[in-house]
């Protein structure tokens, strides 16, 4: 069974980045283990591919549909921490990565970290710019103007509102995905 744990800390947890760029994972231990698996969960396959193994010595195993010159694994500079290398990137490789290791015949999962390669970048919201000017008329008529709409303007509600439903529906697909493993786990334990 996969389990989620506090052993292992995943760095970054989100990645948004273009083809052909490269990216790296890191994943921390809080314990001495034998070496650090990767899985990359896939939403559209519903499930988990197994990408590569690496020891603490630095030899690796990779999946049989793994391309090595573009993913690698390296036993990262700090003690205790393993790093995955992509190059190349496609937007195929767009998925949540887990680096996991095995504890008592189960492999426990660490937090997850979501990448998504597209085309092209979103291009950042526009801001529009106050011109600079030396008159106080200017400044005192867009302070009365404020005041009129209140202090939360549109021009401030509006972008937090969409940034919060972003957020929320970022999260969707993570509760779904726990909601499912959590299932999946209990119908193991009660099958027993």
């Amino acid at each position: 069974g996969f389990y989620t744990t506090l052993l292992l800390t995943q760095t970054p947890e989100h990645i948004v980045t273009q083809s052909n760029n490269k990216t790296e994972i890191l994943c921390e231990l809080k314990k001495e283990h034998t070496g650090v698996y990767w899985y990359r969960w896939s939403q559209e396959r519903q499930h988990f591919e197994f990408l590569a193994f690496a020891n603490i010595l630095g030899k690796a195993t990779y999946g049989t549909a793994v391309s090595q010159h573009r993913l690698s694994v390296r036993d990262a500079r700090s003690h205790g921490s393993f790093s995955l290398h992509i190059s190349h990137l496609q937007p195929s490789d767009s998925g949540t990565y887990y680096c996991s290791v095995s504890q008592s015949s189960q492999l426990l999962l660490g937090s997850g970290t979501r990448l998504r390669v597209v085309d092209t970048l979103p291009l950042p919201p526009k801001t529009t710019q106050t011109p600079v000017s030396k008159k106080p008329v200017l400044w005192i008529t867009k302070s009365k103007a404020a005041s009129r709409t209140g202090p939360c303007s549109p021009l401030v509600w509006i972008p937090l509102a969409a940034g919060a439903l972003l957020l929320l529906l970022g999260l969707v697909p993570t509760a779904h995905r726990l909601y499912r493993m959590r299932r999946r786990l209990w119908l193991r334990i009660h099958r027993q």
